[in-house]
């Protein structure tokens, strides 16, 4: 078997904490149940550019007992938990090429890696893998029947280039799912980005002012639990309903060059890059700790950074100190990757359960749709959304009513009225 990972001997320890991960998996685990006996992906090559953590590792489980042959890569350098790419290869026989704080070159040969296996089904985050596929082996197009995306920087990539027209294959918007973006994005940012921040920093958040930058999903999520933490919360958005929300939702909200001389602590999650610029680290005080918490590190400016640098050291682990040109010191977390992925473990597995749940569904249901579907990206089908809600609360033991045949009426007729 081709694999390249840091630590064949990590893999007792990765086994554990997988085990440990799935216990907070159930629909997951029902779901690789059903696989098992009825054997949906017998035989399909599936390449996957995921977080290589201990949930990543239940999904791709669950898909080798659908009977699929998986590979995965990492989709992001420093986002790789180095025990569990053990874990995989060792004790599951899946093919992993990712190391912890591989170089850009050493990334970018792990995707190319996964590709070489002629992918059926892709499974991305970030789309990292579907565009070196389209743009580096586009001889391998004609193998692959579709793929699914995990994140909303990923999806914003795939609708791009179907409006291009080059998009080469039908893809699954898995982030559009509600039982997706409602919880993984809000629920599962919010707790692991502040995770980040405090197994890095080790700083207190109560009585901070937290800047987060971008109130979608994810924004909001932080910005919650930032001030369910105690933290004075400003938002800062482009978009005015999304500010407005911000306001309603009782946050300050401003521009970035007025919330920079306020800020304790910053985060971005907005998917776009250059957010925090030259200008704004300029404003900042002494001592400000900045994180981005978006698929790519684009989002802080660090060549500009860099440019305003005297010198800059390593202080903590994951923690930089940039003294500037001003005599103010910023600390940069995570080479400005996703935070609670560099320096923690990401995700809780109750939250990406219901995300991978959709991974797996999905999978099933381009194997059976494939062939109908257009090139272009297509939002979960409701069912596969609907069912991943049900099976979530029947694990949690809560029950809901169910409408009366009257009532079902009701909601399709016009005439009823009053």
């Amino acid at each position: 078997m081709n694999y390249h990972i840091k630590d064949e001997g990590l893999a007792e320890a990765g086994r554990l904490r997988i085990e440990w991960a799935a216990k907070s998996m159930p629909v997951l685990n029902q779901i690789k149940e059903r696989f098992l006996k009825e054997r949906p992906l017998e035989g399909v090559h599936v390449g996957a550019c995921l977080h290589v953590t201990t949930e990543t590792a239940s999904l791709v489980q669950t898909l080798k007992a659908g009977g699929a042959d998986v590979y995965l890569c990492a989709s992001n350098p420093l986002s790789t938990q180095d025990d569990v790419a053990a874990s995989l290869v060792k004790d599951s026989d899946i093919p992993v090429f990712a190391i912890k704080g591989e170089d850009n070159d050493t990334y970018y040969e792990h995707v190319r890696a996964v590709l070489d296996t002629g992918p059926q089904i892709t499974m991305d985050d970030g789309a990292d893998l579907v565009s070196t596929l389209h743009t580096q082996r586009k001889e391998l197009l004609g193998n692959v029947i579709g793929g699914t995306e995990e994140t909303t920087t990923g999806v914003i990539r795939l609708r791009a280039m179907a409006s291009d027209g080059v998009l080469g294959y039908p893809i699954v918007a898995v982030n559009d799912a509600n039982t997706k973006h409602l919880f993984d994005n809000r629920y599962g940012t919010g707790q692991s980005t502040l995770d980040g921040f405090i197994r890095s920093t080790n700083r207190l958040i109560a009585g901070s002012t937290f800047v987060v930058a971008g109130y979608g999903w994810c924004g909001r999520g932080l910005a919650m639990r930032a001030r369910g933490m105690g933290a004075r919360v400003i938002v800062t958005e482009v978009e005015p309903l999304k500010a407005i929300e911000a306001v309603m939702d009782g946050y300050q909200v401003m521009p970035m060059i007025e919330a920079a001389p306020l800020g304790d602590f910053f985060c971005t999650v907005t998917g776009d890059m250059n957010v925090i610029r030259k200008e704004h680290f300029l404003k900042m005080k002494d001592g400000a700790i900045v994180a981005n918490s978006g698929h790519f590190n684009v989002e802080l400016d660090l060549k500009a950074l860099e440019e305003l640098t005297k010198k800059k050291r390593t202080i903590r682990e994951y923690v930089e100190e940039y003294s500037l040109i001003n005599e103010r010191r910023i600390y940069i977390l995570g080479e400005g990757r996703l935070v609670n992925l560099a320096t923690a473990e990401g995700h809780p597995s109750s939250v990406m359960d219901m995300s991978f749940a959709n991974q797996a569904l999905c999978s099933e249901y381009i194997i059976k749709k494939g062939s109908g579907l257009e090139n272009r990206v297509y939002s979960v089908p409701k069912e596969i959304d609907t069912e991943i809600a049900r099976l979530k609360l029947l694990s949690m033991g809560i029950n809901i009513d169910t409408l009366t045949q009257e009532q079902e009426k009701y909601l399709v007729s016009w005439n009823m009225g009053t």
